[in-house]
């Protein structure tokens, strides 16, 4: 039997062989595009977040480059991701010291840094914000950095509690946008949300949930919703926990026990709220309200806008609930 005239009588044989040397080619091509792999990445943002993601992207042998604003700010970054090597390596080469060493500056070396965005990102696959959680400051970073950076580029917020939607906004990729919500310290901690919106394609949100496994993350899917997933709920248990003492129905310490030994949380919610930053706590729990202020779990507290009045805002302040040495 031929084939070739059975499929497509008439036509030169010559004429369809070359037809389906172009569909076979074009199936590889598409197949490749769903199974792009993520491999450099460009990490807006040298803070706690950001160094921290990128010392888990250049531990998978990611090739990443930090930007900040400041030298200054990036070589505390770096000194920040080379001592939590430090620790990886003592604990993961115990009798093998050498071992260790070179495993840091193994890593090490997949890490540059960078002052100017717009030269990072054009080489980049991946370019991950994790910047002030500022609506207004985050659409401006991308609206800039859309004009420059390749089409096949995908563009991601590590945002804890703004819309994804808008702050792909700013950018002509929707597509092409999605979330990556990492958690604090990032590389202890195994959960990536993964959040897209109505826009984003299914080959983009593959290529961030795989992007994730890489990094050796549990990642979950998240629609764009406030807070996603983590957040949603817990945000609103930490500010019923503020109206339950507000109501003199338990005492702050006796709350956190509870918790902790009823519900097996590591952290009790005003333990947990110190951990996080009480400014952080209000700015999520502010934003809620401002988009449903009829709702009662975003209602506002009077002591948590105290005490980030007074500028006690946790551990990093050495006062928010609780004092901290």
């Amino acid at each position: 039997m031929d084939y070739c005239n059975d499929l497509l009588p008439g036509l030169p044989k010559k004429a369809i062989m070359a037809f389906f040397t172009h569909q076979i080619s074009r199936g590889f091509s598409s197949s490749a595009v769903r199974s792009a792999v993520i491999k450099h990445v460009t990490i807006i943002g040298g803070g706690q977040m950001g160094a921290g993601i990128a010392q888990v992207a250049a531990s998978t042998g990611h090739t990443v480059t930090l930007v900040d604003t400041s030298e200054d700010i990036l070589k505390k970054s770096v000194k920040g991701i080379q001592g939590s090597l430090n620790r990886v390596a003592k604990k993961k080469f115990t009798d093998k010291p050498e071992a260790g060493e070179e495993f840091v500056q193994k890593v090490l070396k997949n890490v540059s840094t960078s002052t100017d965005a717009a030269s990072a990102v054009p080489a980049s696959d991946l370019v991950l914000e994790a910047i002030v959680e500022n609506l207004k400051i985050k659409q401006d970073l991308f609206g800039r950095l859309d004009k420059l950076a390749p089409a096949n580029t995908i563009f991601a917020s590590n945002t804890s509690s703004l819309p994804i939607s808008d702050i792909a906004s700013s950018t002509s990729r929707l597509d092409r946008f999605g979330g990556l919500h990492f958690f604090n310290p990032v590389p202890m901690m195994k959960l990536v949300e993964v959040i897209g919106t109505s826009a984003t394609s299914q080959e983009t949100f593959d290529s961030l949930l795989n992007f994730s496994k890489a990094l050796g993350k549990t990642p979950v899917s998240c629609k764009d919703t406030p807070g996603f997933i983590v957040n949603r709920l817990l945000v609103p248990y930490m500010m019923e926990a503020l109206r339950l003492y507000e109501r003199g129905h338990g005492s702050k310490e006796d709350i956190d026990i509870a918790m902790k030994l009823g519900a097996g949380y590591p952290m009790g919610p005003f333990e947990l709220g110190d951990y996080v930053g009480l400014d952080t706590v209000k700015f999520i729990i502010d934003g809620w309200s401002a988009m449903e202020p009829n709702n009662p779990l975003f209602a506002q507290s009077e002591l948590l806008n105290k005490l980030v009045a007074e500028g006690k805002l946790g551990r990093k302040t050495g006062e928010g609930f609780y004092k901290h040495k």
